[in-house]
This record gives structure tokens, C-alpha cells and sequence, in this order.
């Protein structure tokens, strides 16, 4: 059955500034990390559990705002995989699904596969109050059972089908330079006037770290992304499945990548934590070696662009042209080409996917 979500919380302004203030008088200089978790996540006021983030009144648009054959193309590719499993009972999964446009999509896409809705139960893991009343409202009557997360856990243990677009990138880092005296971790502390400021402070590097080599560029590193997909490797290797990965981001260190954005304009990092979104650009290279530690193979990452080629997305823009009125026809051209060409989405936006060891090399890779 659908599983109604709670009512918003109601928002607040400037609180959590001043909780972390406090923190910080506490306990010391914060970690980029324990800043991002709070100011995201904070159970009260943190930015995705109050807010809207998406669309034009929001503060950016993601990949299925832009084309509905993201959501297509993706679906499509979800269906291959199925009947390569074997077309099992599965859990068909999304992790942080924004406004849910790609399940919706995806839903759509796939409606007339014989036996896929029968097959499939929905998983929506989703700590916005706020996002899961809109869920709710779209997708209502899409799909009989549709259920609500807030952790990974939740979701049933069996085949897994999932998709995490721009998830990761959500997911909090830590810094660390190279200097003459050793390392140091870039961390947030109070300045003279009290406002939060950036300092480094001497503090031993994580593992992954200590043998990289000497830059003059900061490194980043994310354990919840690592836990994250180990654990999500783990249960494709136990139960089966695969899982789809898409965000902005590179392989292996790439300097200074922290940012925040409001109103679809970049935003200071430490002004009104909880008011803007604040992101880092994921290392698939780290993905990828957690992803192996849990037990899954991995294929990619790709750039988005080519990938989306593969599946045809181009032929599907034909297509879709053919019966479309002009207007619709510029706007579908358009959004093909934000999504795939290298100067916009196509080479910044990387795909990346793990599946169970018996699963033949995927489509698109």
C-alpha cells in the first residue's frame, strides 16, 4: 500500500546558525562534514528536511526536470535489467528522489511491460518532510505499493533495482591540505567578530589519504558516500540486482569542489546554514573501491552524455519531435543537449553502475 507522509515542519530562520555557533564554542573547529550533515539534515532545520529545493522557484533543476526521456531512457534500461535477473520479485528503488519527476517517469515508461508493476514494489528513501507530501501528490495512483524511507535499512531485503541521481554529491566531506608542517583539516571555527569562518587545524588524514600524493589543491574525502555504497553494493551481492549512479563528478582528488547554491545562484558556503543547498562533486574513484569492498562489479563511471547516447537518446528526441508542435520540438532539443553535450551536462555528469556478479555487462556501458 502507499504509505502517507507526515505534514511539513515549519520553518524557522537563523536557529541553526546559532546551534552550530555553540557547537563550535563547545567542542572546537566543526568538520566540513559534522557542518553539511547539520546544515542539510538537522531534524528541525536543516535545508532538505523544511524546503522545496527544486525547479524554478527553488534553488537548482535536476537532470528529469530538464527531459522526460531521462526518466524514460532510465526505465527502459531498468526493465533490461529486470528480465536479465530473471524477472524476479524485486524492490525498485530510489534514493533521494527530489519531486519524484524520475520515478514518475520511470513509472510511466514502463507501465505496459507485462509483468514489471506486478513484479515490482517502490521504495522511496526520503528524509524531507517537506518532498514527501509533493511525492506523495505525484505519485498517487501511479503504483499501488509505494512506501517511504528514511534510511537504506528500510528497504525490503530482495533483488534490488535502484537509482541515485544526485544523491551523493549531497553527502558530507571532510578537507584535508598538505603542508610543510604535516597534514591539516580545513574545518569551520569563529572568527573576532563571531561569524563563522574557515581554519585548518592538525589532524591525522583518513586512510584512503595517507599515501596520496603531495598537491598544492585540497583533498576531499566522504565516508557517508563510501559507507553509503558499501552497503548498497553489499545487498546487490546478497539479493541480487544493480544500482545506477548519476551525479556530477570526477575520479580521484580534484581540489576544492565544496559549494552552495539559492535561488539558482552560487551562495556563501557559511551564510544562513539550512537556507541553501551545499554540495561537493563526487570522487567515483572512491565509489568505485567501496563499491568492489562490498562485493559487487562495477561497470563505469561514463560520461552522461555518451551513456544517454547509447541507450538512444537521440532517436527518442526524433522520435518525440515528429508529433510535437514547434515549441515543443525547441524545447526537447534543448533539453537532449543540456543533458548530453560535453559544454553543458554531458561531461561534468558521470554514470556509474553495480550489479551482482552473475549479471551480464549492463546496457550503455
Amino acid at each position: 500500500m502507499i504509505s502517507p507522509p507526515p505534514n511539513p515542519l515549519p520553518q524557522g530562520e537563523g536557529e541553526l546558525t546559532n546551534l552550530i555557533k555553540s557547537r563550535i564554542r563547545q567542542d572546537g573547529p566543526m568538520p566540513i562534514s559534522e557542518y553539511m550533515a547539520l546544515a542539510l539534515a538537522h531534524p528541525e532545520h536543516g535545508y532538505y528536511i523544511r524546503r522545496d529545493p527544486l525547479g524554478v522557484q527553488g534553488d537548482f533543476t535536476t537532470a528529469p526536470e530538464i527531459s522526460q526521456i531521462f526518466g524514460e531512457l532510465i526505465g527502459a534500461w531498468l526493465v533490461i535489467q529486470w528480465v536479465l535477473m530473471g524477472k524476479p520479485q524485486a524492490a525498485l528503488a530510489e534514493i533521494g528522489p527530489g519531486r519524484v519527476t524520475l520515478m514518475a517517469d520511470i513509472l510511466r515508461a514502463t507501465s505496459g511491460v507485462k509483468g514489471f508493476h506486478e513484479a515490482i514494489s517502490v521504495h522511496l528513501m526520503e528524509i524531507s518532510t517537506a518532498l514527501r507530501q509533493k511525492q506523495w501528490n505525484t505519485l498517487a495512483g501511479k503504483h499501488p505499493d509505494i512506501n517511504w524511507h528514511t534510511g537504506f535499512a528500510e528497504i525490503p531485503a530482495k533483488p534490488l533495482l535502484l537509482v541515485a541521481n544526485e544523491f551523493f554529491d549531497a553527502l558530507p566531506i571532510r578537507q584535508f591540505m598538505h603542508t610543510d608542517l604535516g597534514w591539516r583539516e580545513k574545518r569551520i571555527g569563529l572568527s573576532e567578530k563571531d561569524e563563522l569562518e574557515f581554519i585548518f587545524t592538525a589532524e591525522p588524514p583518513p586512510d584512503i589519504l595517507k599515501d596520496a600524493p603531495i598537491s598544492d589543491r585540497p583533498y576531499e574525502y566522504s565516508e557517508a558516500a563510501s559507507k553509503m555504497m558499501i552497503v548498497i553494493a553489499n545487498r546487490i551481492a546478497s539479493y541480487g540486482g544493480v544500482g545506477l549512479i548519476i551525479d556530477y563528478g570526477y575520479e580521484g582528488s580534484h581540489g576544492n569542489t565544496l559549494q552552495s547554491v539559492r535561488q539558482h545562484a552560487f551562495h556563501d558556503v557559511l551564510v544562513e546554514p539550512g537556507t541553501a543547498d551545499i554540495t561537493a562533486h563526487v570522487d567515483f574513484h572512491n565509489l568505485t573501491l567501496a563499491a568492489a569492498e562490498g562485493g559487487s562489479f562495477i561497470y563505469g563511471p561514463i560520461h552522461q552524455g555518451e551513456w544517454l547516447n547509447r541507450l538512444g537518446a537521440k532517436e527518442r528526441v526524433t522520435a518525440l519531435c515528429e508529433k510535437a508542435k514547434a515549441k515543443q520540438k525547441k524545447e526537447l532539443l534543448a533539453g537532449l543537449a543540456r543533458l548530453t553535450a560535453s559544454d553543458q551536462m554531458g561531461q561534468l555528469f558521470k554514470v556509474l553502475c553495480v550489479t551482482h556478479p552473475s549479471m551480464p555487462k549492463p546496457e550503455g556501458f
